[in-house]
C-alpha cells in the first residue's frame, strides 16, 4: 500500500514563506554579528621609524652623505588609527611634513617624535624631510605611507 501526499497551493505558499523567514533571520543574525565586529574599538597601529645615514667616498675623494627614513615605506588600512614613533639616530635635526595629511614635526638626534593620525583617505603620501630635499643637501630624504 502506498501513501500519497497531496499538498495544496496554500500549504506550498506557507512552506515558501517559512523558508523565506528562516533565510531572512539568518541574514539578520549574520549582519548584526558583522556590525558588532566593525564597531569594536580600533587598535592603534604603531610603527617605529629611525633616521638613517649613508656615507661613501666617491672616486676623486669627494664624500657623499645621504639621509633616509627607515623603514622607507609603511602600509596601513583606511580607517586605522596610526602612531609613528620616529627616533633621530643620524643628523642633528630633521623637520618633516606629510603634506596631504596636514602633519608637520621635527625629529632630533637622540629623541623620539610621536605622531598620531587616522588614515582616513586612500593613497600614497610622502614623509618628506624639509632639510634634505635633494642630493645636494643629503637627500632626498623621503618615505611613504600607503593607505589601502
Amino acid at each position: 500500500m502506498s501513501n500519497i501526499f497531496v499538498v495544496s497551493k496554500k500549504q506550498l505558499r506557507l512552506i515558501y514563506l517559512l523558508l523565506l523567514l528562516i533565510v531572512f533571520a539568518a541574514v539578520c543574525l549574520r549582519w548584526n554579528q558583522s556590525r558588532a565586529a566593525m564597531s569594536a574599538p580600533k587598535e592603534t597601529k604603531v610603527f617605529e621609524l629611525v633616521t638613517g645615514e649613508f656615507k661613501t667616498t666617491m672616486p676623486g675623494g669627494k664624500e657623499l652623505e645621504v639621509y633616509r627614513w627607515d623603514p622607507a615605506s609603511i602600509v596601513v588600512h583606511k580607517g586605522e588609527a596610526v602612531e609613528l614613533r620616529i627616533t633621530g639616530v643620524n643628523g642633528a635635526s630633521h623637520p618633516f611634513a606629510i603634506q596631504e595629511l596636514g602633519i608637520k614635526g621635527t625629529v632630533n638626534k637622540g629623541r623620539t617624535t610621536v605622531v598620531h593620525f587616522t588614515a582616513d583617505q586612500r593613497g600614497t603620501f610622502a614623509i618628506e624631510c624639509l632639510t634634505h630635499t635633494s642630493i645636494a643637501n643629503g637627500g632626498p630624504m623621503v618615505g611613504y605611507i600607503t593607505v589601502m
